[in-house]
């Protein structure tokens, strides 16, 4: 008998197994070449190793070589972590793993006294499930990533105690938002009939946008703490930089960051004409708590995080903070923030479709 060509064999598949073949080969197709390009990167980390002419006259070396080999260990460790995460959803997926947590959900709810008319219940206990064992699987790459990688380069300013309370907290805020607005989402597409579709997508779209009006003002706290930025030379300097582009700002908070890293941000939020501006504290050099000395008599080191020796005051001069909210200003200016959203919203409908 004649060999069988290879596309013979994949017609002769059931749809349902085609459909998974796709999927596993669609997965790997992205992952390999993200990893090429992340692998052009990483070859560049390695062989640049004098500051380039374009930066000669605004970086030393030192700092440019502290670079390097901090982007090189992001690099190798991105490349590690991607794979496990790669190889553990195939293997998932090979080995039945989602039906055996559908099966295993529903003999809890089950228990609970949920039978199998309560779909959503059993929807429910199976992403409580899944969740919990994607940061159990993730637990241990986090741990590298904060307590070797950021250490070792400086940049890590937790305890082991502050980061598993701060990542229980995170779990716990997460399950309280994703929980209720899954079920009301599997409720939506239960009743919506053949246009279900386009109620669901019109409910993420408002879940979004009602997460992006008010985590700063009650989700991030909850984490960290926020102070308006003192009246001064730089709130002034701030404010005529927002007037000069229309930007409708209302206030400037500077947010705790140097509890966690010493790497510094700054970003905008908000709808309409109640945009707000927040900037992590490691980006002032006059704010910054890594600058502060210990009080007399203390150590330095406080139950949740860790002071260290710096060879260099942290935080950035007033025009370096412009520079660096100018950047975010410019996203705002050039619409970024709007077509991001649309996009993603189209990218939903077409998902939900």
């Amino acid at each position: 008998a004649a060999m069988a060509l290879p596309g013979e064999l994949w017609a002769e598949l059931p749809a349902e197994r085609r459909i998974f073949c796709s999927v596993l080969l669609f997965s790997w197709a992205v992952y390999l070449w993200e990893a090429f390009l992340a692998h052009r990167q990483r070859r560049v980390y390695r062989t640049t190793t004098h500051v380039p002419q374009e930066l000669g006259q605004i970086m030393d070396s030192e700092t440019f070589e502290k670079s390097r080999l901090y982007q090189l260990d992001k690099s190798t460790f991105s490349f590690w972590s991607g794979l496990y995460s790669e190889v553990e959803g195939t293997m998932i997926l090979l080995c039945g793993g989602i039906p055996f947590l559908w099966k295993l959900s529903g003999q809890i709810s089950g228990r609970a006294g949920f039978g199998p008319e309560y779909e959503i219940v059993q929807s429910l206990v199976f992403l409580l499930l899944a969740t919990l064992f994607s940061a159990v699987t993730g637990l241990p790459w986090s741990l590298y990533n904060t307590f070797v990688i950021e250490e070792k380069h400086g940049f890590n300013q937790q305890t082991l105690g502050f980061f598993f309370k701060d990542a229980i907290k995170k779990f716990v805020v997460t399950q309280c938002i994703l929980l209720p607005v899954t079920s009301l989402l599997l409720y939506i597409i239960k009743i919506g009939g053949d246009y279900f579709f386009i109620y669901a997508w019109l409910f993420t779209l408002v879940v979004s946008l009602v997460l992006v009006t008010i985590y700063a003002d009650y989700i991030a706290p909850l984490f960290d703490k926020f102070i308006p930025l003192p009246e001064g030379e730089l709130k002034q300097q701030i404010e005529t930089m927002a007037k000069s582009i229309d930007f409708p700002l209302t206030k400037v908070y500077v947010v705790e960051g140097s509890k966690r890293s010493s790497h510094s941000n700054a970003y905008f939020y908000g709808f309409f004409k109640n945009k707000r501006i927040v900037l992590f504290d490691t980006l002032l050099e006059d704010y910054s708590a890594l600058n502060k000395e210990p009080a007399e008599g203390e150590d330095g080191e406080t139950e949740e995080t860790k002071s260290k020796t710096k060879n260099k005051k942290q935080g950035c001069k007033n025009e370096e903070v412009l520079a660096v909210l100018g950047h975010e200003l410019g996203h705002w200016k050039l619409g970024h923030t709007v077509k991001n959203i649309i996009i993603s919203q189209v990218s939903c409908y077409k998902l939900f479709f």
